[in-house]
């Protein structure tokens, strides 16, 4: 699969663009600011439906207007297909497959899968762990699409539980409470079982992503997941939780901290709250290792996305790479060209002699591509 095509409307900084990328790889080169991470901001949007930069959808918007259009054409060995995406300055924004609404917008991810290398992907290693909840729970609902419907349903029911806190607080009806509690336990339990289950499959992937990239023959990368409501084993390839006993011990915890959490107004246990890490070598790379060790964790994280895509869907996704070389020495850009299989590529570069792979070359500057 490759997009053949992309125009943009009121986009960013461009006013309007027809872009007709090559299939194989395509080097975006200009100086900061001329609007080359703009391009695969919006092929990313297309698949993902929220930016790569973690923007609210009104920054996507030309300063001025009222709202902004993508749309892309894609060819797959299936057929051709286009997504089109109407984005309002104010309100919700319309998502059309071949002219079409979706039945499920995850359904998009899986018709259309992206995988991005950013410069900021060191902060999911780095910062706290809402970036990698974000990791599982983006790459778990690419994968599988009921993955992405047990997130929307746990957001949902943890919403309106800490809305009934925030609005009653003390006062809140207990019977009330109960059925929230349950609508969040049972949700919530789905979404720690995917998480683990993704984890189970990234074992191995990350430790030979992490020694081809920059460790060494015998260093091992491992992930963790810490919760301070749930009993989380050991992960281990080709780990399947049992789902029923998790939302079970979430329900258990959101009873015992029902008064703490009618205090503070919120809810205190929960997927929401939860901390998954890595290890390389028993050391939490987050706090024990060196920021070449961190770099080598967080390329090796996108490239086993990357795998796993691949193998999901029998071909690659499409692969988008802002501005990561000028942020690696020569042996981690050979390492991560080395695990990549061939397919769609998107790389941008305020140089041409940063990007080591070969490809059709674009110059970006003042809305043209060309």
């Amino acid at each position: 699969m490759h997009l053949a095509w992309l125009e943009l409307d009121r986009f960013r900084s461009y006013e309007r663009l027809r872009f007709e990328p090559d299939p194989g790889i395509n080097v975006l080169i200009g100086s900061n600011g001329a609007g080359k991470t703009n391009v695969l901001e919006a092929i990313g949007y297309l698949s993902m439906q929220k930016s790569f930069r973690r923007t609210p959808d009104a920054a996507l918007v030309r300063a001025g207007e009222e709202s902004t259009v993508v749309r892309g054409g894609f060819d797959d060995v299936a057929g051709a297909f286009d997504i089109a995406v109407e984005i309002p300055l104010a309100g919700r924004r319309q998502v059309l497959v071949n002219g079409k609404r979706p039945a499920r917008l995850s359904d998009v991810a899986l018709t259309a899968p992206v995988v991005a290398f950013l410069p900021d992907d060191l902060d999911v290693v780095k910062r706290g762990p809402s970036l990698r909840r974000e990791y599982l729970d983006d790459l778990g609902a690419q994968l599988v699409p009921t993955v992405g419907a047990d997130q929307r349903e746990y957001e949902k029911s943890l919403r309106q539980r800490n809305t009934l806190l925030r609005q009653e607080g003390r006062n809140a009806d207990p019977l009330t409470l109960d059925v929230w509690d349950v609508r969040v336990a049972e949700a919530g339990g789905r979404v720690l079982a995917n998480r683990l289950r993704l984890l189970g499959r990234l074992c191995d992937r990350l430790t030979a992503a992490y020694r081809t990239v920059g460790g060494t023959p015998t260093e091992m990368l491992l992930p963790t997941y810490g919760s301070s409501w749930a009993d989380v084993p050991e992960i281990v390839a080709g780990m399947d939780p049992d789902y029923e006993a998790l939302a079970s011990a979430l329900l258990g915890a959101l009873e015992d901290r029902r008064g703490r959490d009618l205090e503070m107004r919120g809810t205190s246990a929960g997927p929401h709250r939860d901390d998954p890490g890595f290890r390389l070598d028993g050391r939490d790379v987050r706090v024990q290792a060196s920021q070449g060790e961190q770099r080598s964790v967080a390329l090796s994280l996108r490239i086993a996305a990357y795998q796993l895509l691949d193998e999901r869907h029998g071909r690659p996704p499409i692969l988008l790479l802002d501005d990561v070389f000028s942020e690696l020495d020569e042996g981690r850009a050979d390492g991560v060209t080395e695990l990549l299989p061939h397919g769609q590529v998107f790389v941008t570069s305020a140089r041409d002699d940063e990007v080591p792979q070969m490809g059709k070359r674009w110059r970006v500057a003042e809305g043209v591509i060309e």
